[in-house]
């Protein structure tokens, strides 16, 4: 028997920055609802994202 869950079986959203999909990772399991970028680098940037989608 496989140990764990399947990598599609996983639940995943959609960065604020890139807007591409990312999963759920298990570091993230204790602030899942938290989370709302896929990147240390996606959350760097997240002030030109917003002041791009503000124009």
């Amino acid at each position: 028997m496989p140990k764990g869950v399947a990598k599609v079986d996983l639940p995943s959203k959609i960065c604020l920055t890139c807007s591409r999909p990312f999963s759920w990772r298990k570091k993230w399991a204790h602030c899942w609802d938290e989370v709302k970028y896929c990147s240390k680098r996606c959350r760097g940037n997240r002030s030109a994202s917003v002041s791009l989608l503000k124009k």
